[in-house]
């Protein structure tokens, strides 16, 4: 057991048991993945029918014939108290707990037990090792926001020791600031870079306007881990050639797990050891491989919170190349609450408007981050980074490719800043929208 594990094992989550309940899994999958899901997802059903009260609440005595039957839950479901929602015998103080970041509107406190926390680290570990990333070994630079008040700020500190990883501070990008994380890449023997996707591309074009390559300044570096934020082909693109590592794209959310990982095929690889996704319409059915949806997730192990048929928020495809042992994520499309709403009565998904202003923007100076504010239905404020104001050519040109992409007669303003604000987590939001909108 490495110095990781053994921290996850003196926490109290039993993290050798996980890794072999992790291969039993892996050798189900291989056998009869079909079977697998299948028994997997009605024991869990089955055991938060009969243990948990908040569960059986939402149930609300509906017949259920077959799994389709069973209601989706929404993140409002879990807007009531941690010890409501907990299973029969657990209780605050014998779960691991946490908090999502509330990306969707919905933020909330919710648990896990401790085998299937333990579980959860497992599979990280298991997909850190196929791109040859050993979490105990090798040195993590990570681009994640922190806690300022000072206690957590210490106990995050003092994780990221322990984790073997230096935490770079993603709330200033400042010129300077990217500078002394270029001046660590250089000093320390960083294997991995982990984080936030909009924070590393920023920092990718810095080192791209230095004309510098990330790897040879750190030759010891070996891949990039992208999460929680969109990675446009165009970023991706760029981190390529800046970096000059693979870089791994992944999906997953706190309360549930890595739900998709990049393989080293180059695939969107779905979880399907510790969860179930499926896809379904605005109606709840359920939707054929290569057709878009929403996404809703079953954590398969989580004993102390239900999360069954659980909505996360976001829309996406799975592929029709998919099989019951190895699925693919086809598509992230982005969350569901995210929308631009036009005079016409359009609705778009906001991460479209995003990716042309961006696609346009990019290419009409140094622009290094932008962000998009819908104001009214016709009026949307374009907040930007850059060292110079964006010219009035340039500004036609970004509102006269809205008006094509979009509708017509939308009104556009603009305004630059040396940094653009942050989620308390550290997430640029790249789209907010200020009309009275519901997911």
């Amino acid at each position: 057991m490495n110095r990781f594990e053994r921290v996850l094992s003196w926490q109290g989550f039993p993290i050798s048991a996980a890794k072999t309940k992790l291969e039993q899994i892996i050798r189900a999958l291989k056998n009869n993945a079909q079977d697998y899901t299948e028994t997997s997802k009605w024991n869990i059903f089955n055991y938060h029918k009969f243990h948990n009260s908040h569960y059986r609440h939402l149930l609300n005595n509906q017949p259920i014939s077959c799994w389709e039957d069973i209601p989706i839950m929404t993140k409002q479901d879990l807007q009531v108290s941690l010890e409501q929602r907990l299973s029969k015998d657990f209780s605050a103080k014998s779960v691991y707990v946490n908090k999502t970041s509330g990306s969707s509107g919905h933020p909330f406190t919710f648990a896990k037990d401790k085998p299937a926390h333990a579980l959860t680290w497992a599979h990280i570990i298991s997909l850190y090792q196929q791109h040859d990333i050993d979490m105990s070994q090798s040195y993590e630079a990570r681009f994640y926001g922190i806690p300022k008040d000072f206690i957590s700020n210490k106990k995050e500190r003092l994780k990221d020791v322990f984790a073997h990883r230096f935490r770079f501070d993603i709330f200033d990008l400042s010129d300077d600031k990217l500078e002394g994380f270029l001046k660590e890449f250089k000093r320390k023997p960083f294997e991995l870079i982990n984080g936030y996707t909009s924070s590393i591309v920023m920092f990718a074009k810095y080192l791209k306007a230095k004309h510098i390559n990330l790897k040879t300044a750190c030759p010891s570096l070996k891949a990039c881990i992208t999460t929680s934020e969109m990675l446009f082909d165009s970023d991706r693109r760029l981190l390529e050639e800046v970096l000059g590592v693979t870089i791994i794209n992944e999906y997953g959310a706190s309360e549930l797990d890595v739900i998709a990982f990049e393989n080293t095929e180059g695939e969107w690889q779905i979880n399907n050891k510790t969860l179930l996704v499926e896809v379904v319409d605005d109606h709840h059915n359920v939707l054929p491989n290569g057709e878009e949806g929403h996404l809703v997730v079953t954590s398969l192990y989580n004993k102390a919170h239900p999360f069954i048929r659980y909505k996360i928020g976001d829309v996406g495809v799975i592929s029709k190349k998919s099989t019951a042992e190895h699925q693919i994520l086809k598509k992230l499309t982005g969350r569901t609450n995210q929308f631009a709403i036009l005079p016409s009565g359009k609705r778009i998904p906001a991460l479209s408007f995003y990716y042309v202003t961006k696609s346009v923007i990019e290419d009409s100076g140094d622009v290094k981050e932008i962000k998009v504010i819908q104001e009214t239905e016709a009026e949307f404020k374009i907040e930007y980074v850059s060292e110079n104001e964006l010219t009035d050519r340039q500004k036609n040109k970004i509102t006269k490719a809205i008006e094509t992409y979009l509708e017509p007669n939308l009104k556009v303003s603009f305004k630059k800043f040396t940094t653009l604000e942050r989620s308390k987590s550290g997430k640029l939001k790249q789209f907010i929208s200020k009309l009275n909108q519901h997911a």
